[in-house]
Parts: structure tokens; sequence; C-alpha cells
């Protein structure tokens, strides 16, 4: 008697729940370097809206499965080749992934290991606090590829970075290392490979000995002073601030 087998497709992003209202959020796509790729949008679109909608959740660490890459951009069989270039570009905005991701109120710490390139770079910026390995290699390849990068790099990294900064990256191409990311402002710490996944899980579980409702005003006053005149800002501050007294 035989038995018909079934190929099971493999999620591109593992969502899990861990003690303390963490969620652990892993792009899994080892083989490939866990390249962002169309089902992986879509994946990663509902496991923020688990998060949002979660409220025994309260942070999220984000990862890559396996040792090779934290992310190595887009792939490019999906969203680089000609001549559907412009038709994958428009993909991407069908849900509007990155909007979702900066509009979480809850913590999102990134460790980050292996090649970190591209989307990768861009899905890092997006979160709140980024650790690396010692092995990391980032880099911004786009423009040398004959685009731009097209989910935040070059409005959230001028914000890390600094214009200069990210003007160099994003025209160059420069691959640089984590010492270097360090250095650049784009990682707050750097630890040894094997100390990445504690390390950053430790700095999560410290940011969560706040309140939520601290931490959710912290990132909303932030994010939405960055687009207001200083006055405004200071004003939005202080509205926020007495909801909290």
């Amino acid at each position: 008697m035989s038995t018909d087998s079934i190929d099971i497709e493999e999620p591109t992003v593992k969502y899990e729940r861990r003690d303390g209202g963490i969620a652990v959020l892993t792009l899994n796509r080892p083989g490939a370097l866990n390249a962002f790729n169309v089902q992986m949008r879509d994946e990663v679109f509902e496991a923020l809206m688990a998060v949002r909608d979660d409220d025994e959740v309260r942070g999220v660490l984000v990862r890559g499965a396996g040792d090779r890459a934290f992310c190595a951009g887009a792939d490019l069989s999906e969203f680089g080749s000609t001549p559907s270039q412009a038709i994958a570009r428009s993909i991407r905005w069908e849900r509007d992934v990155w909007g979702l991701w900066l509009s979480l109120n809850k913590p999102i710490v990134a460790a980050i290991q292996g090649y970190c390139l591209g989307s990768g770079i861009e899905i890092a910026a997006a979160c709140d606090v980024r650790i690396a390995a010692d092995t990391a290699v980032f880099g911004m390849p786009e423009v040398g590829l004959g685009f731009i990068p097209a989910a935040g790099g070059t409005q959230l990294l001028p914000q890390l970075l600094g214009q200069g900064r990210t003007l160099e990256l994003l025209l160059t191409g420069h691959r640089f290392t984590a010492k270097e990311a360090l250095h650049y402002g784009l990682v707050s710490e750097v630890v040894s490979h094997g100390m990445l996944e504690g390390r950053a899980m430790d700095a999560l579980r410290t940011i969560l000995q706040a309140p939520s409702s601290a931490l959710a005003a912290a990132k909303r006053v932030v994010s939405e002073g960055l687009d207001l005149p200083l006055a405004e800002a200071m004003a939005l501050e202080r509205r926020v601030g007495t909801t909290l007294a």
C-alpha cells in the first residue's frame, strides 16, 4: 500500500509567546539567508497584527533563523528582477507592513546576527533597540542594483545615522561591520554571537519592568514629535505626560 506524501510549506515567520509578555518573531528562511519575500511580508503582517491585538504581549524580540543572517535583504527573484520590478514594489504596499510595524506601541528589540542587508537594515531600523553579534555584516546595496530602499530606509536611517552617513552608505553600498554599526549609532551594543539572543532578551525584559502605559507613551511622543515643529512637539509631550500622572 502506498501513501501519498503532502508537502507542507514551512512558515517564513515563526511567532511564539514567551513568559513575561514577550513575543518572539523569527524570520525563517535560513536557506535563503532569511531574504524577505511576498510570503514573509504577509506572515510578518499577520504576526504584527497578533502583537497589536494581544493585550498579554508587552514586547517583541525579532531575530533571524540560523547562524548566517538576520535578513539578507529582499528576495531579488520577486522584488528586484526585471521586467517586474515596478509590479513587485507595488505588491509591498498592498499591506502596509511598515506602517503597522512603526505604529506598534510595544517595545521591539532586534537581535542581529550574520548578514543584515537592505531590507534587513530597514527591519532593524524599525525596531526600538538593536543589539548585534560581533559577526554581523551590514549594507544597503539597492542603489548599486538600480533602485532605492522602499521600506523606510531613506527616512529611518537619517534619524539614526544622520543625513551624511546615510547618503554615504546608500550611494556607495559599503558593507560595514558590527563595530562600525555601533560607531555609526545603528546598534546600541555588540556582543559575541553566542551571547546575542540572551543579551537581547535581557534587554527586553529590563525595558518591560516599566509600565506598559509609560512605554507606549514614550514611543508615541518620540515618533509623532519628529514630524512636528519643536513647540508643538513640546506641547504633545506635556499632553501625553499628564495622562500618566
